[in-house]
């Protein structure tokens, strides 16, 4: 699955996002906001990526995408998973 991911990388069909360490603040806001769930670090990170290039479309296994807001106001679009 990981060779997998990294094809996917290399075809261009995925792409990797750097988080500069001035949004990390964002990023524990979200974690605060969503506690309920609770949001971790690796989801809130997502939440922050969507926010800053507007993407909506995410394939996961977490249904707490479902709930999880871009800016407070949009839904994720969560891809199916086929298996």
């Amino acid at each position: 699955m990981q060779r997998q991911l990294g094809e996917l990388l290399l075809d261009g069909w995925l792409t990797a996002y750097a988080i500069d360490e001035d949004l990390f603040p964002r990023i524990l806001e979200l974690m605060e906001r969503y506690r309920d769930r609770p949001m971790d670090f690796a989801d809130a990170s997502l939440v922050l990526v969507a926010e800053r290039t507007g993407y909506r479309q995410i394939l996961t296994l977490d249904s707490d995408f479902f709930f999880y807001r871009i800016d407070g106001r949009e839904s994720f679009e969560v891809l199916p998973v086929d298996g």
